[in-house]
């Protein structure tokens, strides 16, 4: 199946003012989400309908083999509709977006219920030249949607996008929802205009990371990653940890820099993020390490220096511990690794 990719003319991302230290934080997690690719669906739907969608891997293998990981959203364009995903559910109106960070199972369907069927049953002959469009229902009332699956780079620490539930619901407002309507527009319209291209557009990530700054700002904060970023001990700690990464920083140190005991620095982070922040550094730093090895032709031994570690054997055997494979292994088992 051919995937089909947008093209490659915005290659900058727009300039931000950074209102706030959690917008930082965000920014600076949100920048290691590298798309390689989009996929669109275009669906018109008729009530009484319902379409029951595979998990990542049954997902990948239908819609886009090879990819490492897909990241889904649906946007209604007109009328109505839910998604339900690993036990979390959401109602849509016109406008709204369902984003599913990690490619969960879910179904997706009109108010009205009904027996769902499988996506795979809806979908047109491949392959395709253009955006697909799904059609299924009974003889009620139209909603129209767009689906978006986003071929990524596999997040091997991402703490947001990890604490995430399964789907979040997003209703754009103002300038924001202007943006996401004009680039989702412009990667519709290119796509059908276009057809499979070899390159590799800004668009679908920049439509991405603004969904998610948008839910950030309003998201629960009881426990994970944001409430982290709010909390006025791990949040000082954690712009440490992300301002300097490369430091070799130590309990004591990082908590006379926050301002606070290290039994407290401690007790916050395990609460809020179920795990150390010596842990939460060695992760982070794994992140960076891995977005080098795909992206630059950097030798081990400049990526270790730069992820914090005194010498290449040190970094390797941190890499291994993490991932599961040196890190010359890992480079050369991912696509466009060290490119």
């Amino acid at each position: 199946m051919t995937m089909i990719e947008l093209p490659g003319e915005l290659t900058e991302t727009p300039p931000r003012a950074i209102a706030d230290p959690t917008t930082a934080l965000l920014s600076d997690v949100l920048a290691q989400v590298r798309l390689s690719g989009a996929l669109f669906l275009r669906g018109e739907y008729t009530s009484p309908w319902a379409f029951d969608s595979p998990g990542c891997c049954a997902l990948i293998d239908l819609l886009s083999p090879g990819a490492e990981r897909l990241i889904v959203f649906h946007r209604v364009m007109a009328g109505e509709a839910w998604v339900t995903a690993g036990g979390h559910h959401v109602d849509l109106v016109a406008g709204d977006l369902a984003i599913l960070p990690s490619a969960h199972r879910h179904l997706v369907g009109s108010p009205d219920m009904v027996e769902p069927v499988q996506i795979a049953e809806l979908l047109p002959s491949s392959p395709w030249n253009d955006v697909p469009i799904l059609r299924h229902g009974g003889d009620g009332a139209l909603t129209n949607m767009v689906c978006g699956y986003f071929r990524c780079d596999e997040l091997l620490f991402n703490s947001f996008l990890r604490s995430l539930p399964p789907v979040i619901r997003v209703r754009p407002e103002g300038t924001v929802a202007t943006l996401i309507e004009a680039g989702l527009s412009f990667a519709l319209e290119d796509a059908e205009r276009r057809g499979p291209s070899a390159g590799v557009a800004r668009v679908p990530e920049l439509l991405l990371v603004e969904a998610l700054r948008l839910y950030s700002s309003s998201a629960p904060r009881s426990t994970g990653w944001l409430a982290a970023t709010s909390d006025p001990v791990v949040g000082r700690a954690l712009r440490l940890l992300h301002d300097d990464p490369a430091r070799d920083w130590t309990l004591d140190e990082l908590a006379r820099a926050a301002a606070t005991s290290r039994s407290v620095l401690g007790e916050r982070f395990k609460t809020l993020l179920d795990q150390s922040p010596i842990n939460y550094l060695a992760e982070w730093r794994m992140q960076l390490a891995a977005n080098l090895l795909r992206t630059t032709p950097l030798k081990l031994a400049a990526i270790a220096e730069q992820s914090g570690y005194g010498s290449e054997a040190a970094f390797s055997r941190a890499f291994h511990r993490h991932v599961g494979m040196s890190p010359a292994q890992w480079r050369q088992a991912s696509p466009g690794g060290g490119r």
